[in-house]
């Protein structure tokens, strides 16, 4: 009789043969595409030892779909070197939403290209390959791998290949190596890559859910110092139902691409002189961007800061006090020498604000101290990261920092998340959870933060329980928090679901210790205070692009460019119609009028091109009326309104931050 084993599964203990795998566990159920056994994922393949503790990932799971994702990846290089057998292999890792590979090919992959190698894989998947998975040793997988030169470059890195490279921890780790192989039905070996793994039981779990997006090139482990490798993005879903979904969701993000929208109605752009990440603002682009910023810096003067102001650059010896040189100098732009000084670019305004609180001794009762500023900061971000306004080098942060005693820590953090919140309903975002990010606790990573454990757990605890306490969704975010305290940063929806990273507030006990802060407290002691990071729009370039996306260039009253555009229904009726916006101009309402040669029907084309909120058009009945007619955004339109109700209607939908649509009737 074969040898029984105990396995706990999904909390039931059970007792099964020696030799049993997870397929045999879980084999009926095609939901099910790998295992988690005593905490580590695993191809269903696997013999299960005794007292272990198992559990199915499912492939609507977090986990199941990386791990599908990861598998189309691998089929997708097996195509790409059936089709060009001198293809080699970079990295393909799942990332949200997909996959991608790099491959360095003699020319980059053109349209036509991916949709043969979809044809491809879609032959590896109706073939229904299994996936088997080797243990190596280092040079075994050198000699097998003689022919793949960045896979071998990854071997040598195996310990620190997930900071070494984006994505290299789905190839090696700091465990042993694995090869998988494709096998075929007889058990011919079709192909092999270095992998970790866990991959799907069969390349037929991808049904025809999967679709390859795009190519691009991008850098050999993110550096432009290493090759440029040509990069193929897809995308895989657990169904054909699921995979349309997101194609269509992909379709109106591109309609709302803040780049594209940018230029379509003059709002910024992207020298190419100035260099990456650099963008300008036109003057409709401005006009949004003192509306944020006004708003902005009320609502600061209103929630008890003082605004302040510093400079671009410091000696650098200032974010060696600080901390950010070293755990942050990948990130900052390189020194310059001014009279034998070496100076940086800020990255952060943080130190500087320490010097204000430092520059004159303080008292208890001062506290919560908040100083604010539009502090603009640069970042050396890699020219793969840089995109449109949402990853730029150069930009300016709503940055505050509030300096508190420990007992006041809670209460403050409170007082910015309802400050945050109602920002951010302010601008249109209601849907949004929270995120805790906190050290890494283990490991070499352990190192990259600075402060005794039970200064983190504090910190830790405080943000937690003023997260909890919001009653918002929390979401753990393990080893995300900063060098010098964990953070809660609040995750917003826009309007298609996609979430952007918004607003943070994070818990700083280190840099009051660096810079040596202290306050007297009322016992007239010396004590040292807490500081509080918080930015609400974060980066003000980066939150404006988010509400082009979000708002598809239609933005409410109060933060359009032009918030009325006089359209005259025959030149005859410009004069009439211009003294009209004249009044209105002087109530400050924003308006413009078009006077141009087009024929009437063009320009209310245009007008809706423009996304303008009111178009307000003039004929004989308006003017002999005293009068206009309003046409909305959609197309309505409401005729005879009296001057003076239209501008009275105008005003109120601008003070109530309202996005007009429609007629109101």
């Amino acid at each position: 009789m074969p040898a029984q084993l105990t396995l706990t599964v999904s909390g039931d203990e059970r007792s099964v043969e020696q030799g049993t795998t997870g397929t045999d566990l879980f084999g009926d159920d095609r939901a099910v595409v790998a295992m988690l056994v005593d905490g580590e994922q695993q191809d269903l393949f696997r013999e299960l030892a005794d007292g272990a503790a198992v559990e199915p990932i499912t492939v609507d799971s977090e986990a199941g779909l990386a791990i599908m994702r990861h598998s189309a990846a691998h089929v997708l290089a097996q195509a790409v070197q059936q089709v060009n057998p001198d293809a080699k292999l970079g990295i393909g890792p799942p990332v949200t939403d997909g996959f991608y590979y790099d491959f360095d090919v003699a020319e980059p992959f053109q349209p036509e290209d991916l949709k043969a190698l979809e044809k491809a894989m879609q032959k590896i998947v109706n073939e229904g390959q299994t996936f088997a998975r080797r243990v190596v040793g280092d040079d075994e997988a050198r000699t097998e791998l003689a022919g793949e030169p960045y896979k071998i470059e990854l071997i040598g890195l195996k310990g620190g290949a997930a900071d070494a490279a984006e994505g290299a921890d789905a190839e090696v780790g700091a465990g042993e190596l694995t090869i998988y192989d494709n096998l075929r039905r007889d058990g011919s070996r079709a192909w092999g890559d270095l992998c970790r793994g866990p991959h799907v039981p069969t390349t037929k779990v991808l049904g025809n859910a999967f679709k390859l997006l795009r190519s691009g090139g991008a850098y050999w482990r993110g550096s432009e110092k290493n090759p440029q490798l040509q990069r193929i993005y897809g995308t895989a879903w657990p169904t054909k139902e699921e995979l349309k979904t997101y194609l269509d969701r992909l379709a109106e993000a591109e309609k709302r691409d803040h780049r594209k929208l940018g230029a379509e109605l003059d709002l910024f752009s992207f020298p190419e002189e100035l260099g990456s990440g650099l963008p300008v603002f036109h003057p409709r682009g401005g006009v949004i961007k003192r509306q944020m910023e006004d708003y902005v810096r009320q609502r600061h003067i209103d929630e008890g800061f003082e605004y302040v102001g510093t400079p671009h650059i410091s000696k650098e010896a200032l974010f060696h006090t600080s901390g950010h040189l070293p755990y942050y100098a990948e990130s900052m732009f390189a020194p310059f020498k001014v009279d034998e000084t070496d100076y940086r670019l800020k990255a952060m305004n943080c130190p500087m604000h320490n010097l204000i609180f430092r520059s004159r001794g303080r008292s208890y009762r001062e506290l919560p101290l908040r100083l604010f500023e539009f502090g603009h900061v640069y970042r050396a971000e890699k020219s793969g990261v840089v995109h449109g306004l949402t990853r730029v080098r150069g930009f300016a942060q709503d940055d505050s920092h509030s300096y508190v005693t420990r007992e006041q820590a809670a209460e403050e953090i409170q007082h910015l998340l309802d400050f945050v919140l109602s920002l951010l309903r302010d601008f249109g975002l209601d849907d949004f959870y929270l995120e805790l990010s906190t050290r890494e606790t283990e490991g070499d990573k352990k190192d990259k933060f600075i402060g005794s454990d039970a200064e983190w757990e504090e910190a830790t605890r405080v943000l937690e329980d003023v997260a909890t306490r919001s009653g918002l969704e929390l979401v753990p975010d393990p080893g995300g928090a900063a060098y010098y305290g964990p953070k809660i940063s609040v995750q917003a929806r826009d309007a298609i679901g996609r979430t952007w990273q918004m607003s943070t507030i994070q818990y700083d006990f280190n840099q009051p210790e660096r810079f040596d802060l202290t306050y007297t407290a009322s016992d007239g002691s010396r004590q040292r205070p807490v500081m509080i990071h918080s930015a609400k729009f974060g980066s003000i370039e980066r939150f404006l692009g988010v509400l082009v996306e979000h708002y598809a260039g239609a933005f409410p009253v109060w933060l359009s460019p032009v918030q009325v555009l006089g359209v005259p229904v025959a030149e005859e009726f410009a004069p009439y119609l211009s003294e009209v916006l004249d009044r209105m101009r002087a109530k400050g309402i924003r308006v413009e009028l078009d006077d141009s040669d087009d024929r009437f029907p063009k320009k209310i084309r245009n007008a809706s091109k423009a996304k303008v909120p009111y178009v307000l058009i003039a004929g004989g009945e308006d003017r002999d009326a005293g009068a206009v007619s309003f046409r909305y955004r959609d197309g309505s339109q409401r005729n005879g309104v009296p001057v003076d109700q239209a501008i009275e209607e105008i005003l109120a939908a601008v003070e109530g931050k309202e996005q007009v649509t429609t007629s109101p009737e």
